[in-house]
């Protein structure tokens, strides 16, 4: 498909390239949600069970359980993971004005590791009432909490005088990184056996708990996010210019910076406190989509989101299909197959980026 992109005739400008990327991924999201929706270890047939409401038949109960409590919200929580991750990179791209930044700059991947294992290694010394109010979602609620406590901390010490510094911000973020890492690496050395191999099935990320609570609680704070950095496309075309020429062109650059890091620590946390941790999506989506539609954030933003959600869900089929009737950590999936492509489509293509 992106070969086909990448051979559009001149005549074609970058707005209609975009356009034409809008229907191929749409295309293909809806191809892919069908293959995710057929894919499972129970063996229970997507295409029967249609066949039978089309004959106005009754579907068995293992049927619905599967394909209604099991599969079509894993299948809406791999498109919601996929388009906040993959859009969140795009804004922090635009926002630091380089193409390796990721949502993990902004310290919500820190903070939001650090709260999860918390909740795994701590969250036994709760009292009775506290642990039985939040059941099996205490490790999101830490997850979610502990990646907008860091985005908070990290944006109070970038930001002097109303004015928010980007470079500061991606230092401090890199030394809140550090700080929760090391956080981390004492809660690890205390944990017991079962908690270690907790932490390390939810490092890697997998879209097995996924549940219609989970899709409830991430679905608003997800979308509302990815309709706020929407409408961050003109201005961050702008502030590519840099900072002074784009508030001389009218841009809000502060308004700019806040909106932008505002929407991804809510997007990125809500899709790490439902998903765990899972690389890649963030940084090399945004990559894919410039180097066949160009840089234009108008188009670039909504097709990073579509082409997150397929490339998760893609992920998603591989991990339950390779070693089925288990399952393999989605992260697994996504840096073994994702990495080596990229590295690919630099070195064929690093000609035209500027790195």
């Amino acid at each position: 498909m992106f070969a086909a992109l990448s051979r559009v005739p001149p005549r074609l400008d970058r707005v209609q390239l975009a356009r034409m990327a809008h229907l191929w991924l749409v295309m293909l999201l809806v191809l892919v949600s069908l293959a995710a929706l057929a894919t499972g270890a129970s063996g229970t047939s997507l295409w029967s069970a249609l066949a039978k409401l089309a004959q106005g038949q009754a579907l068995t109960r293992t049927e619905a359980v599967v394909l209604w409590d099991i599969r079509v919200p894993r299948l809406l929580m791999g498109i919601l993971v996929g388009a906040a991750l993959a859009m969140s990179g795009a804004v922090m791209q635009g926002l630091f004005r380089n193409p390796l930044a990721d949502p993990g700059l902004v310290g919500v991947s820190a903070g939001a590791g650090l709260g999860a294992i918390i909740a795994i290694v701590l969250g036994g010394l709760l009292p009775a009432s506290v642990a039985l109010f939040f059941g099996t979602y205490l490790l999101p609620v830490a997850a979610f909490l502990g990646g907008w406590g860091s985005t908070l901390v990290l944006y109070r010490v970038a930001t002097r005088g109303g004015r928010t510094s980007v470079a500061t911000m991606l230092l401090a973020g890199i030394a809140l990184a550090a700080l929760a890492g090391a956080a981390s690496g004492l809660l690890v050395y205390a944990a017991d056996d079962n908690q270690l191999r907790d932490l390390t099935f939810w490092g890697l990320g997998s879209l097995a708990g996924a549940s219609w609570f989970k899709v409830m609680v991430a679905a608003p704070l997800i979308l509302i996010a990815c309709g706020m950095a929407l409408t961050l496309g003109a201005g961050l075309n702008g502030l590519a210019l840099g900072e002074a020429t784009a508030h001389h062109i009218g841009i809000p650059v502060q308004r700019l910076k806040n909106t932008a890091i505002l929407t991804v620590a809510a997007a990125t946390g809500a899709a790490v406190a439902v998903s765990g941790g899972i690389g890649f999506i963030g940084i090399v989506v945004p990559h894919l989509l410039r180097l066949w539609t160009g840089p234009d954030h108008r188009g670039l933003l909504f097709n990073s989101a579509l082409l997150g959600a397929i490339l998760l869900l893609l992920a998603d089929i591989i991990s339950r299909v390779i070693v089925a009737p288990a399952e393999l950590p989605i992260g697994i999936v996504t840096a073994t197959l994702g990495a080596p492509v990229f590295l690919w489509i630099l070195l064929r293509r690093r000609g035209l980026m500027d790195l």
